[in-house]
């Protein structure tokens, strides 16, 4: 196999986040097959009001063995040029552009356009999602400019691929479900993870991973937890993107206060397996979605998953064998908890989640890439 140079464009080291995570995952797993891989980044990703977190940098993290260049300032179209120039002075093979909101279309559509290269290399977009999750004005113009950049795409939900479709005439779809991460340490002991959390060891705990908003249904959540045995509580591990108040108040009005267990704050790499460890389950109550880089974790320490049937969620959970499958209400996702105590399904979910994971790697979505490129 010729060694081919790659390019991969999107958020890298020192940016934090799933997006991060995933970008040097699939460019070590590239870098493995044997090919050159560059990464170009962001010096600045999102002007503030795009991102009402605390910090956009890894704060515990250590850079990944790949070579990463931070050029791209998302409101600097000075910056896109230069960027631009550079992709052309490097002369790559393939060019893997991560697409994941439409706020990025114009920066990134443009780098690809201005660079030259649509005839001399390879221009692939890995798409997280092609209509939002919460829409904006402009949505569709930034996403049609950036698709119509691009030779074909990869896509991690099916959903996505039909999404696709709605932008660019007859577009080239490969579909390749998220792979499991592996670089967030091993599993805990539960009872040693819960003591270090500061939790009652004679508890059951679900986990809520992740940023928090609107659309992931926290309080979905927070409703079904309120009709489940009162041994049964709830770790929230993540950021507000929102109003932390409202769920409290939620909380309170539901007199469970003594049950849900807030730790806000973003969760950094190596605390990742502490919280998963504690679990019984992971749930993923959101409104809407496209793939979901929390499941891959959960499968990575072998958690049973409960998801709701949007998006891609429920191509890559199978009811009743490593989770749930429900509908996006509270009445479903308590009925799901509570079968899953009352049947004893932890350990038959978790045997058949180490099984069912092992389709989903790095190292398989490189091959897919390269083979098809």
């Amino acid at each position: 196999m010729k060694k081919k140079k790659i390019i991969i464009i999107g958020p890298a080291y020192p940016l934090r986040g799933g997006i991060a995570d995933s970008n040097h995952a699939l460019g070590l797993a590239l870098q493995k097959l044997g090919h050159e891989v560059v990464m170009l980044s962001f010096s600045l990703q999102y002007p503030s009001f795009l991102f009402p977190g605390k910090t956009q940098y890894e704060r515990n993290g250590s850079s990944p063995d790949l070579e990463i260049h931070t050029r791209i300032n998302s409101i600097n179209p000075f910056s896109w040029i230069k960027a631009a120039l550079w992709l052309k002075s490097q002369k790559p093979d393939l060019i893997i552009t991560r697409f994941w909101i439409p706020f990025m279309g114009l920066a990134l559509g443009t780098i690809l356009r201005v660079s030259g290269l649509r005839k001399t290399s390879k221009l692939i977009a890995l798409c997280d999602n092609v209509i939002p999750h919460e829409k904006r004005l402009g949505d569709t113009m930034l996403t049609r400019y950036f698709l119509n950049a691009n030779h074909q795409f990869l896509v991690m939900s099916k959903s996505v691929a039909e999404d696709v479709s709605k932008f660019v005439k007859n577009p080239i779809v490969d579909y390749h479900p998220h792979p499991v991460y592996d670089q967030f340490g091993v599993l805990m002991d539960k009872q040693k993870a819960i003591v270090s959390l500061g939790l009652d060891l004679s508890k059951k705990y679900l986990l809520f991973f992740g940023f928090i908003r609107k659309y992931k249904g926290l309080d979905l959540l927070l409703d079904a937890l309120a009709h489940t045995p009162k041994d049964v509580e709830l770790i929230v591990a993540g950021e507000f993107y929102e109003d932390a108040e409202l769920y409290k108040k939620q909380v309170a009005d539901l007199n469970i206060e003594d049950r849900v267990h807030f730790y806000p704050d973003f969760i950094p790499q190596n605390q990742v397996n502490v919280y998963f460890s504690a679990s019984d389950m992971v749930v993923q109550p959101y409104r809407s979605a496209t793939q979901s880089g929390v499941a891959q974790i959960a499968y990575h320490f072998n958690k049973p998953i409960l998801v709701t049937q949007v998006g891609g969620l429920g191509e890559i959970v199978a009811h009743k064998k490593v989770g749930y499958v429900v509908g996006v209400n509270p009445d479903a996702i308590a009925d799901a908890i509570n079968d899953f105590y009352k049947e004893n399904r932890e350990a038959y979910f978790a045997e058949n989640v180490s099984e069912e994971k092992k389709k989903y790697s790095w190292s398989n979505m490189a091959k897919k890439i390269i083979e098809n490129f």
